[in-house]
């Protein structure tokens, strides 16, 4: 990766940003102390609503399975009839100079 990759994906320097992560934790470990709040407590908090979540059931992750099923078996197939009678079309050849941005333009036949 270049350095402007790493720039992009950092948003930033990634020296700058690792200090700033650094800073805003500390700045966080603070307040959250202060509150009387530990690491542990927020792992707990997120294992519980993990235990709630699957304690609901999965018969609701069942409904939403079958209506994503229910509705593949239609979706899936059209797309992929209007896909393939998409492929065995040539595209429309436009005129020079009247193409939009989005649209290819085709040399005419000689």
């Amino acid at each position: 990766m270049d350095g402007n990759t790493v720039n992009r994906f950092f948003g930033g320097s990634p020296a700058a940003v690792i200090l700033r992560l650094i800073a805003l934790s500390f700045v966080l470990g603070v307040v959250l102390s202060a509150l009387g709040i530990t690491p542990f407590d927020i792992v707990d908090g997120l294992r519980d609503l993990i235990w709630r979540i699957y304690s609901l059931g999965f018969s609701s992750l069942e409904w939403i399975v079958r209506y994503f099923l229910l509705g593949a078996v239609i979706v899936f197939p059209i797309w992929l009839i209007a896909r393939l009678l998409r492929l065995g079309r040539r595209p429309t050849p436009i005129v020079r100079g009247t193409a939009g941005p989005q649209e290819t333009i085709i040399p005419p036949r000689r």
